[in-house]
């Protein structure tokens, strides 16, 4: 009985060998021996080679493929990536088998065909026993590993090296990142300043330095940062737009009245009028409230826990019209307002900017992007085999995200990373306050319907990112929901998937701790699947597009985003100058650095996989590979809205457009 066997090599750097390889195959009505594939020549990066295997007899159905290398003569180290095997059987069957693995010498890997199956619908034994057996390699290969106490868990590994090779960066992308905040000061050409100790001057002096490497988005920044109504918009469009929320009630630590703002109302109106209008909103900081400043080249830093009131006016502007600059009122705290000196409402702003670097780089990117996704790839994969469907969904949105994630650690929160040389919370802070920031984070607040319902914010104008990603949203959904029923006919199917069970179960005890008031221990229906997988996938890319890759954009030029400030918050208003300011914002060295480390963290890799993409051959039945291809359509349609609707804009929203973010975390 002949057998036709098609074998694909990847096509990445590195990807071929030398190595002998085998083959052996597992049917329904037997097993073939192992059968050597090639003595001499190889496998050669981005080949296709045929053979044809002869057996006695059929070996039935085909259910395993089984390959193994070892290399020629015994000696050298040639590793494989085989990205999939095709064999044709004497009953004309065509069985495609992803592979998409690097095979070591004398490394053995067994492979499924590609039709997807859950755990209730895979009734072989052959095939169940080799379901545990991956599952059993994966618990070993994927450990978790305590970070900090009260943060999610991390994927135990010291280096992106120390990983499973099914996980591992391409070449490609591991020269890319040897890009570190060193190489980034030579691309920006701030070699000369990255060392020096003094303070800015004047703003002059940013002008003539910052000259290289500047988007349209920078420019704009760099001359409008000043304004109140830029300083809004980034509330809602900029680095971090998920803090904002709707004010239907003063705080009582915020003592705001009626003649501190009526200025700035519609005449005839009040604060508890546009309050019950929906106009009036809040940035409330209060996560950073208590924490010590920084010590950066022996000189005291200092943040604060500010408040800033907002106004939605009637001409779809949102403006600021009140900041505090602590938690708790006092004489020495008093409300800055627009109407105050320029110089007094210019610093109360910066220190409201320096407050928002802190939430976003360590909340809204880290945390609820970086360190979830990790925790959803780790828990993937070690619950959900190859086989299983929603594993063949999920794998392409976690590419490089454990290894980008080990060296965002190493860059960003070390003892000696970015957070501990040159921000204003420093190393020790950075810890407590992800701790806070993990006590807040719930299941619920990751689903960008219910967020924004949750904050208030579904009527506040000009809002891009909620535009935008409730649209995006809804295609990620309609996608998922496509993918899932055709594999879960029931609510009784997803309730019985104990692999499925068991993903989830991890992700509530390493990601929200097991707490049963932020999590989301089992799912018991289908829609609940659904919506899970839905926040999974968004997260990974959408959300994580959406606080990623402005970064430079907005942080770039440093009044605009601070991450440390020299002086203390004012304790009375008309003492400040414009020299307080300059004496209060970062020092030259710690500018460069932090706009380097920005540069890096935001910077497109020539490897990118934009959402949709998917070159893997993981699914083969017709109806999944249709839904893939609708969803790609639906995604190019949204981009092209997006990019309508921003040739109006004077400054263009382009953080959700679908062509310009990535599958996964990767960045």
């Amino acid at each position: 009985m002949s057998y036709q066997v098609e074998v694909f090599t990847g096509d990445m750097l590195h990807a071929g060998t030398t190595n002998r390889v085998s083959i052996k195959l597992v049917g329904t009505k037997g097993s073939s021996d192992s059968v050597n594939l090639s003595w001499l020549g190889g496998f050669s990066r981005g080949s296709v080679r045929k053979f044809k295997l002869k057996f006695p007899a059929s070996i039935g159905s085909l259910l395993l493929m089984e390959l193994e290398a070892n290399a020629l003569f015994d000696v050298g180290d040639n590793e494989w990536f085989c990205s999939k095997v095709i064999v044709t059987t004497p009953e004309g069957d065509r069985v495609l088998f992803p592979c998409y693995s690097w095979l070591a010498d004398d490394e053995k890997l067994v492979f499924r065909d590609a039709v997807a199956k859950t755990i209730l619908k895979d009734t072989n034994d052959i095939t169940k026993e080799q379901r545990n057996k991956e599952i059993e390699r994966r618990y070993r290969a994927f450990r978790w590993q305590l970070h900090a106490p009260g943060i999610p868990h991390k994927v135990k590994g010291d280096s992106p090296e120390a990983l499973p090779d099914e996980v591992r960066f391409s070449f490609t992308k591991s020269t890319e990142f040897q890009l570190t905040q060193v190489s980034a000061i030579l691309v920006l050409k701030l070699q000369t300043l990255a060392t020096r100790k003094g303070p800015w001057t004047n703003f002059e002096q940013l002008d003539h330095v910052f000259t290289e490497r500047r988007t349209d988005t920078f420019e704009y920044v760099r001359q409008h940062w000043r304004e109140d109504e830029f300083f809004g918009y980034q509330l809602l469009n900029g680095m971090n737009p998920i803090l904002i929320q709707k004010c239907s009630e003063l705080p009582k630590k915020f003592p705001v009245t009626d003649d501190m703002v009526k200025a700035f109302l519609p005449s005839r109106s009040n604060l508890k009028n546009e309050m019950k209008r929906g106009n009036i909103f809040l940035c409330d900081y209060k996560r950073l409230d208590g924490l010590s400043g920084n010590v950066i080249n022996k000189k005291q830093q200092y943040l604060t826990a500010p408040m800033c009131l907002l106004f939605s006016n009637p001409e779809g502007k949102l403006l600021p019209i009140a900041i505090q600059l602590k938690q708790e009122p006092g004489e020495e705290n008093p409300i800055f307002l627009p109407s105050d000196s320029e110089s007094d409402w210019l610093l109360a702003k910066t220190f409201v900017r320096n407050a928002e670097f802190n939430e976003h780089e360590l909340n809204s990117h880290l945390l609820r992007s970086h360190l979830m996704a990790e925790v959803f790839a780790v828990s993937t994969f070690r619950n959900l085999p190859a086989v299983h469907p929603l594993f063949k969904l999920l794998q392409p949105h976690y590419r490089y995200t454990l290894q980008i994630n080990i060296m965002a650690r190493a860059l960003l929160i070390s003892e000696d990373g970015v957070f501990a040389k040159h921000t204003a919370i420093g190393y020790g802070g950075t810890a407590k306050f992800l701790e806070r920031a993990t006590s807040s984070l719930t299941y619920s607040s990751l689903c960008l319907p219910d967020d924004i319902k949750a904050r208030g914010v579904e009527d506040i104008p000009n809002y891009y990112y909620r535009d935008d990603g409730l649209k995006l949203w809804n295609i990620i959904n309609k996608f998922v929901d496509g993918i899932v029923r055709y594999y879960y006919n029931s609510d009784d199917d997803v309730i019985k998937d104990t692999e499925l069970q068991n993903w989830i179960g991890e992700i509530n005890k390493k990601g929200f701790m097991n707490k049963a008031e932020r999590g989301i221990s089992s799912l018991k229906s289908v829609d609940e699947l659904v919506k899970c997988l839905t926040i999974v996938i968004f997260t990974v890319s959408g959300q994580h597009a959406s606080v990623n890759n402005g970064q430079f954009d907005y942080g770039g030029w440093m009044p605009n985003l601070p991450s440390t400030l020299k002086r203390p918050p004012p304790t009375k208003k008309g003492c400040i100058t414009e020299y307080s300011i300059f004496d209060t914002l970062p020092e030259i060295s710690t500018t460069v650095n932090i706009m380097a480390a920005l540069y890096v963290l935001s910077k497109t890799s020539s490897d990118r996989h934009p959402l949709g993409y998917y070159p893997e051959e993981l699914f083969s039945e017709v109806i999944p590979l249709e839904i893939i291809d609708e969803f790609q359509v639906e995604l190019k349609f949204l981009s092209e809205e997006i990019e309508k609707r921003n040739k109006k804009l004077q400054l263009p929203y382009i953080y959700l457009n679908p062509k310009e973010m990535e599958n996964s975390v990767s960045i």
